[in-house]
């Protein structure tokens, strides 16, 4: 009892205590909730009708994709711009998905399972077409060799055990064929949703005898100019309230989807010093004296020269050579030894020397059977066996499948190989099969691994090279590049501002470039690589105008950067200031208008009209119909304004005050005609279907028009 009233003679403290302690509970909480958020916040790709894309899923996509082209081209790696390219189509593709997907809710559009396989079983679409699985009598898809992969795949991923690179090529083949799936359900959604908008357009008897007129009726006339350039640029008077009155009046035009900055860098491009081309030219003579020496390790001497083309002794094409060394090549005898000579369009210095020539199939056709065993021994023991078997008549494919393989007829050709980096047993498996007399079989041993292989066919024989190229870079040494860092580093630092900057550039050396509107979504700055850091810094909401860039080294770390922002611009549209100079031009136009619009306005006639200082002499205008614009051969211009009043003006009326593109005109109609065409039922449909194009046509935005609703965010510079 005296503890409980204990407790009640401290309530106000426990209270107090207890409530401290839910307070600490609840922002704890609180904390580990905002942290979560802005976690999920920093991993955000980018963001369409609300819906987020983090990195790692995109990256899915964009690997995905990738696995697609390397197996339709047939490429082990992809270059750096290829990777971006992917990125993009991707991106692009995502959007568009998410776009279409969102309005086919709202409208209770969807793609069944049951649509996407009788798509599938009839071959409609094209993109089966792409695919592995076709007639090899028509080319066209086969439904029945797909199920028939399908099942063989099923059968292979229920057996353990399998050929891990008959497991990976048939995973290539399933990966492949399941992303085009998921493409043809895309692609009818997307179908769907345009024939729901185009089914929306039509046309009335009225629009249809209207639009039909428009052609039929012809119209001549005296046409009297007055350019534009018949006022001198420097007699016209553009004030700021002139150019601010035509940039609200265009500023539609200057919506864009995506935030810009205008920037200012220098771009410092790091070369060799003479000291290093003497240094590099002493070495490639070295290099050269090694090749010529007898019994030359060949691979070896051109593996440490720092030659960015590897030696591998398997024969190829000029076509795989570079293009300054095929043109050596071709003036060459076997033997012969060419360099070091500098080509000035790559900066290398090079040799080339010629090893071996002969003329060789560009394509083969070849089956072939791989075994094994525990030691070399116990492999040719499987492999004479093979060889017996197929010696006394049994089908060869039917021997493969024993061994869990296909034994197809496969076509190898030049292009597959050349200019890939190959191990030991693929250079002998390729030499082996391009010397390979056609309709034989023969057995290439790869240690434990025996190839049975039988060439079908030897097609297109071209002339193929064995030679040893080195070609060098004339690279700078860290000499160079310390010396030039700390050139522009001191710079940099002796000037704070980039009006300093300016000021100080060139006497330095340097050169500072500008660029208004840079977008977020540019890969690069002025064409460098590796500038992906720069970009972040200009786009982070902490960067501010004026503030300059630390020094960034970018390129192929052959290039220093710095970078300062100018002007921001987060809204929709482009500041005036970046569309000035059009802006300048159209409200210079306007201002002329009105002067040429005001002398026009007191002429009666055509002739007064031509009299006019500065009038073109009069021109007369045929066949002029609602349906195109009049072209004005003497000023360059196509004159919508013009087509549209000459229709409208009944036979000798005279117009004047007409401001087109190019200038104001004045016109009399002289002649009216109909080309004498009727309006039966043929002409109808065919004006209908011209009415719904061009109404089509107008709707081809309604994908822009959906993602400016959708407020898409792209964020991949944070990334890439």
């Amino acid at each position: 009892m005296a503890a409980l009233q204990k407790i009640r003679s401290k309530g106000a403290i426990l209270i107090l205590v207890v409530g401290l302690a839910l307070f600490a509970f609840i922002a704890e909480e609180a904390v580990r909730s905002l942290s979560s958020s802005r976690t999920e916040s920093r991993q955000r790709v980018g963001e369409v009708n609300g819906k987020s894309i983090n990195i790692q899923d995109f990256n899915k996509l964009v690997e995905e994709y990738t696995d697609v082209v390397k197996f339709t081209s047939g490429m082990e790696n992809l270059t750096e711009e290829q990777t971006q390219s992917i990125r993009d189509q991707v991106w692009n593709q995502y959007v568009q998905e998410q776009l279409i997907q969102h309005q086919a809710d709202e409208l209770g559009l969807a793609v069944t399972d049951a649509e996407v396989q009788d798509i599938i079983k009839k071959g409609a679409s094209p993109m089966l077409r792409q695919t592995p699985f076709s007639n090899p009598q028509t080319g066209t898809f086969d439904v029945e060799a797909l199920n028939n992969f399908l099942t063989s795949y099923k059968a292979m991923k229920d057996q353990p055990g399998q050929p891990a690179d008959a497991v990976a090529y048939y995973d290539q083949i399933y990966n492949y064929w399941k992303f085009i799936e998921k493409n043809i359900r895309s692609q009818q959604l997307s179908s769907k949703l345009q024939n729901l908008i185009t089914k929306s357009f039509i046309s009335n008897p009225t629009s249809i005898e209207a639009a039909f007129n428009a052609r039929s009726n012809e119209k001549e006339v005296l046409l009297a100019a007055l350019p534009y350039s018949s006022i001198k640029d420097a007699d016209v008077t553009v004030e700021d309230k002139d150019l601010q009155a035509k940039y609200n009046e265009l500023k539609e035009a200057f919506r864009m989807d995506d935030p810009t900055r205008d920037i200012k860098y220098i771009d410092v491009n790091i070369t060799a010093s003479k000291a290093d081309r003497d240094q590099i030219n002493k070495e490639m003579e070295e290099v050269a004296a090694q090749l010529q020496a007898e019994g030359a390790d060949v691979a070896n001497i051109v593996r440490k020269s720092g030659s960015t083309v590897s030696y591998s002794p398997v024969p190829i094409r000029r076509q795989a050579m570079p293009s300054d060394i095929a043109k050596q090549v071709d003036s060459m005898s076997v033997g012969q030894q060419k360099g070091p000579f500098l080509n000035a369009q790559d900066n290398t210095q090079n040799i080339v020397r010629l090893l071996a020539k002969s003329n060789l199939p560009d394509s083969i056709q070849v089956r072939q059977i791989g075994v094994s065993g525990e030691n070399e021994a116990a492999a040719q023991k499987v492999a004479d066996s093979v060889m017996i078997a197929l010696g006394s008549g049994i089908p060869f494919d039917s021997i493969a499948r024993k061994y869990n393989q296909t034994g197809e007829e496969t076509w190898i050709t030049s292009a597959q190989y050349e200019g890939q980096t190959m191990d030991d047993n693929n250079r002998k498996f390729v030499n082996a099969i391009l010397t390979q007399a056609e309709g034989t079989t023969q057995q290439v041993k790869l240690g434990n691994t025996i190839i049975i292989t039988r060439v079908l066919a030897r097609k297109n024989f071209v002339e193929k090279y064995d030679v040893a190229i080195v070609k060098r870079p004339l690279d700078f040494s860290n000499d160079t590049y310390n010396k030039t860092y700390n050139d522009f580093s001191q710079f940099v630092a002796s000037n704070k501002t980039i009006e300093e900057i300016e000021e100080n550039a060139l006497k330095a050396g340097y050169m500072v470039q500008q660029r208004p509107n840079f977008f977020p979504t540019e890969h690069n700055i002025a064409g460098i690589s590796g500038t992906r850091e720069a970009i972040r810094w200009i786009f982070n909401k902490d960067t501010k105008v004026g503030e300059i860039s630390e020094i960034y080294t970018c390129g192929n770390n052959d290039h220093l950067l710095i970078v300062a922002v100018t002007g921001k611009n987060d809204s929709k549209f482009r500041t005036l200031e970046s569309v000035k100079d059009y802006i300048q031009n159209e409200a210079l136009r306007d201002k002329k208008a009105t002067q040429l619009l005001e002398a026009m306005a007191s002429v009666k006639d055509i002739t007064a009209a031509s009299k006019l200082k500065g009038a073109e002499p009069i021109d007369t205008i045929k066949h002029v119909t609602f349906n195109a614009p009049v072209f004005l051969s003497s000023l360059g211009a196509s004159e919508p304004a013009l087509s549209g009043a000459i229709t409208k003006a009944q036979k000798g009326q005279f117009v004047e005050g007409v401001k087109g593109n190019a200038g104001v005109y004045a016109f009399q109609v002289i002649g009216e005609n109909n080309t004498g065409a009727k309006l039966d039922d043929a002409a109808k449909q065919t004006t209908q279907q011209q009415i719904v194009s061009q109404q089509m046509r107008a709707s081809s935005r309604f994908m822009q028009e959906l993602a400016q609703k959708a407020k898409v965010q792209d964020n991949r510079y944070l990334f890439y």
